[in-house]
């Protein structure tokens, strides 16, 4: 069974459309990225999901159970960590769990486990202060508690690390990849995409409310038509020919940066090309395309 299943979902906002027939399916216990530029329907889905916005046709499902006709079943397997930092500020972070836990009527019980994520998540010694109180950095651990605290087997994380400082990026690195491997599916909005790199198996790209990509990870960084060589010279070349300046990405002190057609151009031309110049190549190397160039390619490709 699919964590998260969406078949041929559309939303429009007065005549605005934000999703267009999009479908995808999120595998369990998968780390499942979902990416976008600004105003590609991210949030839109993620409010379908949570059942906070309905879809105006399609099927949307979590855990097996649709979204409207089955909605609390969907909610309860569902953790939600919002990317804007909204909390209640009369309440201790404590009270606010436990809150949260009543919500899905786990009462008393939850408590064991809320002392555990207090504990998880470096909370305990503020565990019994109001949220007013707290730092951004704080209140966005308080966050993911609140989606933890009924034991979610989805956790959605909408753009978590917004705004955090770097000790606390690291630190929500480690927690969701101990979720992973204690089976959880994660689903991960990010503009931070060597984020989305270093922590998804699984990536879809939408834009304008549609699908652009949905591919492994490793496929998909396949994908993009150039690689890079990159070239340090033991001085200056007079000048550089047609076919390698058409080919110059980058340039500085002696080093030079070509764009190499994947299937096309070999690498052996190119430094014969640079060794006529009458220089020696000092040091070479080759790079792979990172998921932010194959997304701007894609994204611009769809657009």
């Amino acid at each position: 069974m699919d964590a998260i299943l969406v078949r041929d979902v559309h939303k429009c906002f007065a005549s605005v459309p934000a999703l267009r027939g999009l479908s995808l399916a999120v595998s369990e216990n998968s780390f499942f990225g979902l990416l976008g530029p600004n105003g590609a329907g991210k949030s839109t889905l993620i409010g379908i999901l949570a059942g906070l916005v309905r879809a105006d046709s399609g099927e949307v499902r979590v855990c097996g159970h649709e979204v409207v006709r089955d909605y609390r079943r969907a909610r309860a397997s569902l953790g939600l960590v919002p990317q804007e930092l909204v909390y209640d500020p009369f309440f201790t972070v404590r009270e606010l769990l436990r809150l949260q836990a009543g919500y899905f009527g786990l009462g008393r019980r939850a408590r064991p486990w809320i002392d555990e994520l207090l504990a998880l998540l470096a909370l305990e010694d503020k565990a019994d202060a109001n949220m007013h109180q707290l730092s951004g950095g704080m209140k966005r651990r308080v966050l993911i508690a609140q989606a933890l605290v009924h034991r979610p087997p989805v956790v959605v994380l909408d753009e978590p690390t917004a705004g955090v400082d770097v000790e606390l990026r690291q630190a929500l690195w480690a927690l969701t990849r101990r979720l992973h491997a204690e089976g959880h599916t994660l689903i991960l909005t990010t503009h931070y995409l060597e984020e989305a790199e270093a922590l998804c198996e699984r990536i879809a790209i939408i834009n304008r409310g549609r699908l652009v990509a949905l591919d492994d990870k490793d496929a998909l960084l396949a994908r993009h038509p150039y690689r890079l060589l990159c070239l340090t010279l033991d001085r200056e070349p007079p000048s550089l020919p047609d076919p390698l300046r058409a080919r110059l990405v980058e340039r500085g002190d002696c080093q030079f940066t070509f764009r190499l057609d994947r299937h096309g151009d070999p690498v052996g031309a190119i430094l014969d090309q640079v060794r006529a110049l009458g220089v020696e190549i000092v040091d070479l190397h080759l790079e792979e395309p990172s998921l932010e160039e194959i997304f701007v390619h894609l994204t611009r490709e769809s657009a």
